[in-house]
């Protein structure tokens, strides 16, 4: 019974102490930003920085139409982790930005049709703390990308 009972203690303490080194939403989402911000200065980059968090490069214009949030577009992107290891790349993908990551659906409309650049997203705008496939929990994703087109 006594080996029960230590038992029972050992696992809720490895339980506890466990959750106790999870960073936070916000640590990480602090730790992104310093992450962005380092990138985008030994790149020598400028941004648009938006209030969630989201940076925006915008290196060739477009037509001068943009698209919106409900927007349906068609893109050329490649998507890197913040090392510059790229996770996924298409050279033609048609999607609906409201089905898409935080990232795109807010940062797609900053880009006119044929228009391209960057996206830097911090991980609560991409996948989170959990990750996905092959991307890791808390990580910033950086995506080249290039508007094709876009219905609304």
């Amino acid at each position: 019974m006594k080996t029960n009972w230590l038992c029972f203690l050992l696992i809720t303490a490895t339980i506890i102490c466990g959750s106790c080194n999870k960073d936070t939403e916000e640590e990480v989402f602090q730790r992104n930003l310093v992450e962005i911000t380092a990138y985008l200065e030994d790149n020598g980059l400028q941004a648009i920085n938006t209030p969630s968090g989201l940076h925006v490069i915008v290196e060739g214009t477009g037509d001068g139409t943009n698209p919106t949030a409900t927007s349906t577009v068609t893109v050329e992107y490649a998507g890197y982790l913040i090392d510059g290891s790229q996770f996924d790349a298409s050279p033609n993908a048609t999607f609906p930005l409201q089905n898409v990551i935080q990232g795109w659906t807010e940062g797609i409309p900053y880009f006119e049709r044929g228009g391209n650049g960057k996206l830097l997203i911090p991980a609560r705008l991409g996948y989170g703390q959990n990750g996905s496939g092959s991307i890791p929990g808390g990580s910033v994703l950086i995506f080249d990308v290039r508007l094709i087109d876009y219905t609304n």
